[in-house]
């Protein structure tokens, strides 16, 4: 990032990039959302989209005026870098933020587009048609002026027949006599014309096919898409309970070990008692001041120990209040965890509808394939039969010519 560079809109959104071996399914960049940012370089009079996760850039984009962002959900955009040779996409977590998001797109393309039209003109390049494909800005003619124009053909073509036979009917009758070998050349290249149809219904069938093909790849996008979000919920819904059953484990252990360390210091503060009963027996009866030495010591002994006992059952209370609060936890993730699993459920059934769905269109586009093939036969027929009567009136044609000459001879 230069100097000259600086931050116009900055947002939050997770980033994902397209796979380059199958051009489909999507590759987080991110793990979690992250600044995303449009910086201006003002040496240069360019915008940048960068977007750094940690110490690591993934997004570097510099936007040209034949960039298109494409919102493809409510929370979720794409647009194809050219010079990166890939295809970036952005999760957002509401649909105001993707909006906004868009906006400034469209702004920064516009001055962008303005910035590029001040400088000098350049010589336009070859690839130009092929870049312009790729970011969507080729212009296609209307369906109706296609329709018009192969409508239009037909009549023109026939107007013509109709006069080149009735200019050579003029011929006959001025001169009385043809050139049999041009006629049989303008014979042949009528009938090359009928076996070159302009049908009208291709166009339309054309499209219909584009647009169910279309649907049905824009369709198992979403579907693996959905397959490859499910999994990772369900790995994530599998750890959690592995978390929750070792610390349940931990937590019962602990449990046991304190009711041990009761009883022992029940079984401590018992011994303890008997000892200085003894000892205020040992006293009353004054009897070996080294056995009232010993006992003091033992006693002693006892009572530290008691105290370590203490302090041990205190640090295990503390431990224990630990694990009580990530049970709680836990408890909390399991029922996100089963929510999330509800979820799950959910892109299953959508799973399943958007399978039915795309077979749906698999066969609705193999019955206008069907139907296309059909047409095309039907239409072959035709011209056949066409082809035919041409050459049955060719025929009619040289007998009348023929009639003719014999009744200017006689």
């Amino acid at each position: 990032m230069s100097s000259g560079e600086q931050p116009i809109f900055t947002t939050k959104a997770h980033v994902f990039q397209i796979d380059p071996d199958t051009k489909k399914n999507w590759i987080p960049a991110s793990k979690s959302a992250v600044s995303v940012s449009y910086y201006y370089d003002t040496t240069r009079n360019t915008y940048r989209i960068i977007s750094v996760d940690g110490s690591k850039a993934i997004v570097n984009s510099t936007i040209t005026p034949g960039m298109t962002f494409t919102k493809t959900s409510q929370k979720f955009g794409q647009w194809s870098d050219p010079r990166a040779n890939t295809v970036y996409g952005l999760g957002f977590s509401s649909e105001q933020d993707l909006q906004k998001f868009i906006e400034k797109f469209k702004e920064v393309k516009e001055m962008t587009r303005q910035a590029v039209s001040q400088t000098p003109p350049i010589p336009p390049s070859t690839n130009q048609n092929s870049a312009s494909q790729v970011n969507g800005n080729e212009e296609s003619q209307s369906p109706s002026s296609s329709k018009h124009a192969n409508s239009s053909q037909p009549r023109q073509f026939l107007h013509h027949r109709s006069s080149s036979l009735s200019a050579m009917q003029q011929e006959v009758y001025l001169d009385g006599t043809t050139d049999t070998s041009k006629q049989d050349v303008n014979l042949k290249e009528r009938r090359n014309s009928f076996n070159t149809p302009n049908s009208p219904n291709n166009s339309s069938n054309n499209a219909a096919e584009s647009q169910l093909k279309y649907e049905n790849d824009r369709l198992k996008l979403a579907l693996a898409q959905s397959s490859t979000n499910a999994k990772k919920w369900e790995v994530e819904l599998q750890t959690l309970k592995n978390n929750n059953a070792r610390l349940t484990a931990a937590l019962q252990e602990s449990t046991t070990n304190v009711e041990e360390w009761k009883k022992q210091l029940a079984a401590y503060k018992e011994e303890s008692a008997k000892m200085k009963k003894k000892i205020v027996e040992l006293e009353k009866r004054q009897s070996g001041s080294e056995q009232v030495a010993a006992l003091q010591t033992e006693l002693q002994q006892l009572t530290e120990r008691l105290e370590r006992v203490q302090l041990d059952n205190q640090d295990k209370q503390d431990e224990i209040n630990q694990l009580s609060l990530r049970l709680s936890e836990l408890s909390a993730r399991e029922t996100q965890s089963s929510t999330l699993q509800n979820r799950c459920k959910k892109l299953e059934e959508e799973n399943d509808h958007l399978r039915l769905k795309v077979e749906d269109l698999q066969r609705q586009l193999s019955e206008r394939n069907m139907s296309h093939d059909q047409e095309s036969s039907e239409l072959l027929r035709l011209e056949d039969q066409l082809g035919n009567k041409v050459t049955e009136l060719y025929e009619i044609h040289e007998q009348i010519i023929s009639l003719i000459r014999k009744e200017s001879h006689s």
